[in-house]
């Protein structure tokens, strides 16, 4: 029985005896169920180099394995004891994080939102955060939780998409701010593809979030570096103390790449798909609405214009809900939940897109939404709903449904159909040919249930599976 004096003993021994070459690695190389590249291997030792730097930047591009160079990292502390670990990502990724660290490095981890910590302080776990697993959590969730974060004492915290973060130096950037408090001096690994994008001093804002010290104040920074004759070899110098990037083209010679085509497919929606584009959005531009409660408006713009630009199909569902709220209203039996609540529960918006939603909004962070969701939809008492402007968008929103279910198949739709058979076409004439696979994306679950159906009704039958994070229908527990 191996007892917790042993298990320090023996991951002192490591930290110990590993050293400081690719022996530190040994056992998280021995315990990675993944066939790992030269790159990547040299990227972990990079990041375990130094015992006293506050972090370091992983800038690979894409598809050179990042999250791999980190999982190594967190698996070697994990062998070392070393346990307080975060995961800071896009609430999208979040799932694939958990999944990764499971099966490719067999570590434990628990994905933490709003709703599992509320489960679990009502089961006396005063910080959630605190556990003996890889916490894993969303940039905006992060933010909200500074102090729960700032209170433990990580061996390492892991921001993936650290792009997102590149303005969180300054005053206005709320959400950044709150992440870069909850994690001064804590060791950091930032993961990022485009630690540049616009402007030299995004590598200024990444630098503060590792150390406030790297590149001195941004004044400096931009004496030195980004005024006409600007010392640019020292700052790749200066960089290179930090920052390990590795280009597709370095690691041709072990790593074959599929070759990849290009084809644009355009398309014109027709004149009845754009008035109804045009007339929705003057809808949502309106001052004054019912079905856009003001504490709540913004978000509410952003989730119909996420639709609006998928199919009519969504527009149409979402208006629906939209439309039920109102007529309740009209009823004067108005529902506790919100309207940002009702579009959660009409199946059409993923948790996981709020936070995107939340995520393109740098000034709109996760206490922002919070209070507007808290916030009464109701008119004030001393201002009684006006009945006739109310019917009148009650009877807007229907036309609004009746237009979009009337369209039939969209041009967007027909365009896919001609894309599939151009891409199969071009697959079929390589060597050796390409499979008759196709993956299409979609915005809404809507949209994406009338395409499976649309293409099953065009020479698909029985040959598309949807997935979506949930997959509790028969087609998808079947297959």
């Amino acid at each position: 029985m191996l007892t917790p004096y042993h298990a320090k003993f023996y991951a002192h021994e490591l930290s110990r005896v590993g050293g400081t070459g690719v022996d530190r690695l040994g056992r998280a190389l021995f315990d990675a169920a993944v066939e790992l590249n030269p790159h990547q291997i040299e990227a972990a030792l990079f990041a375990l180099r130094s015992p006293l730097a506050k972090g370091v930047l992983l800038a690979d591009e894409v598809g050179l394995g990042k999250t791999i160079e980190a999982g190594l990292v967190l698996c070697q502390l994990w062998a070392e004891r070393r346990r307080q670990l975060l995961v800071i990502c896009p609430a999208s990724l979040r799932k694939q994080w958990a999944l990764e660290l499971s099966e490719k490095f067999n570590l434990p981890a628990v994905v933490l939102d709003a709703r599992t910590a509320r489960e679990m302080r009502k089961a006396d776990i005063p910080n959630p955060f605190r556990q003996d697993a890889i916490i894993i959590t969303s940039i905006h969730y992060a933010g909200a939780c500074e102090t729960a974060i700032a209170a433990v004492e990580w061996d390492l915290v892991v921001v993936d998409e650290a792009h997102k973060l590149r303005n969180s130096y300054r005053e206005s950037n709320r959400l950044g701010q709150a992440i870069r408090r909850a994690l001064t001096d804590r060791r950091k690994i930032l993961l990022t593809a485009t630690p540049l994008q616009n402007s030299l001093q995004e590598l200024y804002g990444l630098s503060t979030l590792i150390d406030d010290n790297l590149f001195g104040d941004l004044p400096s920074f931009r004496t030195q570096f980004m005024n006409a004759g600007g010392d640019l070899n020292g700052l790749r110098d200066r960089l290179r103390t930090f920052c390990w990037r590795t280009l597709r083209k370095d690691v041709l010679e072990y790593v074959k790449y599929t070759q990849r085509r290009l084809i644009t497919r355009p398309f014109c929606p027709t004149e009845p798909e754009h008035q109804l584009y045009e007339a929705v959005s003057a809808f949502l531009q309106r001052e004054q609405n019912y079905a856009l409660p003001k504490g709540q408006r913004h978000l509410l713009v952003l989730l119909v214009r996420k639709v609006l630009a998928s199919s009519p199909q969504a527009v149409a569902g979402t208006l629906e809900i939209m439309l039920t709220r109102l007529q309740r209203l009209r009823e004067e039996a108005r529902e506790n939940a919100t309207a940002v609540q009702q579009l959660i529960a009409g199946d059409e918006i993923d948790p996981d897109l709020l936070d995107e939603l939340l995520e393109d909004q740098e000034e709109l962070t996760n206490e922002d939404f919070l209070a507007l969701d808290r916030e009464s939809e109701a008119p004030p008492e001393n201002a009684p709903i006006d009945l006739a402007r109310l019917n009148r968008e009650i009877g807007e929103l229907e036309d609004y449904i009746r237009w979009a279910r009337s369209m039939g198949v969209d041009t967007k739709s027909l365009a896919l159909l001609k894309a599939l058979e151009i891409g199969f076409s071009q697959m079929a004439g390589t060597t050796p040919p390409g499979p008759r696979k196709a993956v299409v994306f979609t915005e809404s679950r809507r949209t994406q249930t009338h395409l499976r159906h649309f293409l099953e009704s065009n020479g698909y039958a029985g040959k598309v599976v949807t997935f979506n994070g949930t997959n509790t229908d028969p087609n998808s527990v079947a297959v």
